[in-house]
C-alpha cells in the first residue's frame, strides 16, 4: 500500500498537482482500497493501477482531466489512461496515439521512451 501510494503521489508531483486536497484523495483511495486487498490479498499487486485510477477519477468530478497527454501536441488536451485497468504493472498509456507513456509512478520522466502499446 506504501509502494502504490509513493507511485501515485510521484505521478501528482510531477504533473505539479500535488496540493494539499490532491493527496487526501489519494489518502482516502489508500483506506479504500486497504480493505480492498483486505478482502482479496491476491490483488495487492494490482493496487498502484486502482489507486491511480480513483484519483483520476476524483480530480476528474473536482478538477478535470489529469494527467494530461504529453505526447499528442495538437488537438484537444486528453488525459492518458492506465493499463491494464485491473493488473500488474500499470502503465499511463494514450490511447490517441497508440503508446505507453509511462509506468504509473514514473510521469516524470515520459519525456522519452515511449512504446507502442
Amino acid at each position: 500500500m506504501h509502494a502504490a501510494r509513493a507511485l501515485v503521489l510521484a505521478d501528482l508531483v510531477a504533473g505539479e498537482v500535488a496540493e494539499a486536497d490532491v493527496v487526501s484523495l489519494v489518502e482516502d483511495s489508500v483506506m479504500e482500497r486497504r480493505w480492498w486487498v483486505e478482502q482479496w490479498p491476491e490483488g495487492a499487486a494490482f493496487v498502484a493501477g486502482l489507486i491511480a485510477q480513483d484519483v483520476q477519477d476524483a480530480l476528474l468530478d473536482r478538477y478535470g482531466r489529469w494527467p494530461l497527454c504529453p505526447v499528442c501536441r495538437t488537438g484537444d488536451p486528453h488525459a492518458l489512461d492506465v493499463e491494464p485497468e485491473l493488473g500488474p504493472d500499470p502503465h499511463w498509456v494514450c490511447h490517441k496515439a497508440g503508446v505507453k507513456v509511462a509506468a504509473v509512478g514514473s510521469l516524470g520522466s515520459a519525456t522519452g521512451g515511449m512504446t507502442s502499446s
